[in-house]
């Protein structure tokens, strides 16, 4: 499938556009952590805002922001390419970061 900058919709801005986000997060998500987890260093972090994403508990606007960084993680279209070495997923690590700083404490319980 090719993939434009365009094509990337990280915005769930009303319920039903969450569901949609975390519909593809579940499709793609596991895919590419087996291709990648060992890889990278944040793979305890991805699992733990997968979690707070499933949560039933969590409401949809708090979940829109953990949608938005999983699917850019597990997005083709990336700022710096995932096959560049080393580098390449620094891009996602700073989505990441943002998000586990911006989310704070409330993802604690979500680390196993």
């Amino acid at each position: 499938m090719n993939y434009e900058l365009d094509d990337l919709d990280l915005n769930y801005d009303s319920p039903s556009k969450v569901e949609k986000g975390e519909q593809e997060v579940e499709e793609r998500l596991w895919e590419k952590l087996e291709r990648v987890g060992k890889k990278i260093s944040f793979a305890k972090d991805i699992k733990a805002l997968y979690r707070y994403m499933r949560d039933k508990y969590v409401p949809w606007y708090r979940k829109s922001i953990v949608i938005g960084a999983l699917i850019y993680f597990i997005s083709p279209i990336d700022a710096v390419p995932d096959l560049a070495p080393l580098v390449g997923y620094l891009d996602d690590l700073g989505v990441i970061t943002v998000v586990l700083k911006f989310m704070g404490s409330e993802l604690i319980p979500y680390y196993e």
